[in-house]
């Protein structure tokens, strides 16, 4: 997982134990020669994204688990984690305009790399999306002889929420329930039971009866997480158009008529003005810019102020210096505050609040 959002240890783990320091250090020192080597004769250093894919790797072969979930780091195609040539199944989750400096600036273009990892004769999971966005995978798919799993709206059914769970029938499993809150968890939890139905058939038993506790049970940190309950301050690291668009169902399904604060944080490599135009459409909100943890890696908070005031009127607008927005949250509390735009601020934020 990237980025980690307390320990640095995060990213590599196995059943919920994170990898220990000792480990961490023992697989830097062991790879440390190779890695310098490999730059040495190489124009193009070894990022610090494959290196912690390389140390994933093997410390997961050297425990001789029997699965592992990879994230890519970035897009598909070119990612390190493409060196796996033969996964059991490849689930890729919704397209939307990020890292476009990279992957591309349509959403097709994005899609083609994300089809990167699509691998002959396995089995890919996609929930359908636009026409055009479909082809991409139903095209690369039939190239690879890949079995295309493509989840549909009209396979969920029944749903329904309430302040504890959601409720809905994915194809012939009924009643599922999932504490994670907002309606893109129900496809991504589609997604993650296609899977193990997929694993079953393999031969790899799961049961129902996990599947529906693994999903009545997940935690998802950083997402829609209440960090204090007085006052009330939940983090959402949304960083991009999708996850906004998310992220504000969520908060009109449960915090529609709430007074609300946002504390906004944006990375200079995302889109904020997209991120600013869809947040600023709560004209009733107050809005507090900051710079997050790093004047270099962050959007300025004066440009995130200048930017908004292209789409309305100074009204309730602050500029401020993360941890003065904080302080300003305690002493001013809204009924809710929303901390948004970026997950590298959690433990900033988590420290300040404790």
């Amino acid at each position: 997982m990237s980025p980690h959002l307390i320990k640095y240890n995060e990213r590599i783990s196995i059943n919920g134990f994170l990898i220990t320091d000792e480990e961490l250090s023992i697989l830097i020192e062991e790879l440390k020669p190779k890695v310098e080597k490999f730059n040495r004769i190489h124009k193009v250093n070894i990022t610090l994204f494959e290196l912690e894919t390389t140390m994933a790797l093997l410390y997961f072969y050297r425990k001789n688990v029997d699965f592992v979930v990879l994230e890519t780091g970035l897009g598909g195609l070119y990612d390190c984690t493409n060196i796996i040539s033969n996964p059991l199944v490849s689930i890729i989750t919704s397209i939307g305009y990020d890292h476009m400096h990279i992957l591309g600036n349509t959403l097709t273009k994005i899609a083609e790399q994300k089809a990167g990892i699509i691998k002959e004769n396995s089995n890919t999971i996609f929930f359908e999306q636009t026409q055009n966005i479909n082809k991409v995978f139903i095209k690369k798919c039939k190239e690879k002889n890949n079995k295309l799993h493509l989840l549909k709206k009209s396979q969920i059914s029944n749903y329904h929420y309430d302040n504890n769970f959601q409720y809905f029938d994915f194809k012939n499993l009924k009643n599922i329930q999932i504490v994670l809150k907002g309606k893109k968890q129900i496809q991504n939890a589609s997604l993650c039971i296609e899977c193990m139905q997929i694993l079953n058939e393999m031969g790899y038993k799961v049961s129902e009866i996990s599947i529906r506790e693994g999903l009545k049970t997940v935690i998802h940190k950083g997402r829609m997480e209440i960090l204090s309950k007085s006052p009330l301050v939940i983090f959402d690291g949304a960083h991009n158009e999708p996850a906004i668009k998310n992220l504000k169902d969520m908060i009109n399904m449960y915090y529609k008529d709430f007074n609300k604060t946002f504390i906004i944080s944006i990375l200079k490599t995302k889109d904020y003005d997209t991120i600013l135009k869809l947040l600023l459409e709560d004209e009733n909100a107050n809005f507090i810019f900051t710079s997050g943890n790093s004047e270099e890696r962050y959007v300025s908070k004066e440009t995130l102020y200048k930017t908004a005031l292209k789409y309305r009127k100074n009204q309730n607008f602050y500029a401020k210096d993360l941890e003065d927005a904080l302080k300003f949250i305690k002493k001013n509390p809204s009924e809710v505050t929303f901390i948004v735009g970026s997950f590298y601020i959690y433990s900033n934020v988590l420290k300040s609040l404790n």
